[in-house]
């Protein structure tokens, strides 16, 4: 076999190992987008600890296929960045959302949540959550809600007692 055959074939298992194992992967057209605001995307997205990548399209559907994901081939039309990341499910989709309604020239095509193909609606919902720091301060908040309002009614009973004392 030939050495490029041999690196294209490594090239479509790579492709496919990244669709098997990402948490999220998010597909996107960057057709329109100048060198500075692919570096200011590139840059945001690898600050977020997601990894942005240009393949071949006739590559990534033979990896598509191969990961059991061929519904991809639809979308894999065109100029077809893709954004894996393996620990934040959340931030490929919410990074390349902000990003698109600032520059028109950003499509989100379509993605992949854990191992299974999402609708771009899906993947419009999934940016829209808050990151974890914000779902972990929601949480906290509604904890300490019932401790708060303990608080306010013992204090306002004991505020209560002294005026009635006094």
């Amino acid at each position: 076999m030939s050495k490029v055959m041999e690196s294209k074939q490594q090239l479509v298992q790579e492709i496919a190992d990244k669709l098997r194992d990402s948490k999220s992967t998010v597909l996107v057209d960057y057709r329109g987008l100048d060198v500075a605001e692919v570096t200011q995307l590139r840059k945001e997205l690898r600050d977020a600890g997601v990894e942005f990548k240009v393949y071949k399209n006739t590559m990534t559907r033979r990896a598509a296929d191969d990961a059991n994901l061929s519904e991809l081939n639809e979308v894999l039309v065109g100029p077809t960045a893709i954004a894996f990341s393996n620990e934040d499910v959340i931030a490929p989709a919410k990074i390349l959302s902000n990003f698109a309604k600032d520059h028109d020239a950003l499509e989100i095509k379509g993605g992949v949540l854990e191992g299974k193909i999402v609708s771009l609606e899906q993947i419009k919902e999934l940016a829209d959550l808050p990151n974890f720091e914000g779902m972990v301060s929601m949480l906290l908040s509604v904890l300490q809600a019932p401790i708060r309002n303990f608080a306010y009614v013992t204090k306002a009973i004991a505020e209560q007692k002294e005026e009635q004392g006094a």
